[in-house]
């Protein structure tokens, strides 16, 4: 197993502009059967990531 580690001097680098990342935006999607948060750079816009989707059991 691969440990975690906190490193609070560090910042992570965006995989398509390659500049560091500092606050991370996101868009809320709605649909039919729940809600989804879509992650994006603030400098690129480029998508880093899509939240797994929430459904009516979970209270959104």
């Amino acid at each position: 197993m691969i440990p975690f580690q906190s490193r609070e001097d560090l910042n992570p680098v965006c995989p398509h502009c390659k500049k560091e990342i500092k606050v991370i935006l996101f868009r809320e999607l709605k649909g039919d059967l729940g809600k989804r948060c879509l992650y994006f750079c603030p400098e690129c816009r480029a998508v880093l990531g899509v939240s797994h989707r929430k459904g009516l059991t979970f209270g959104w």
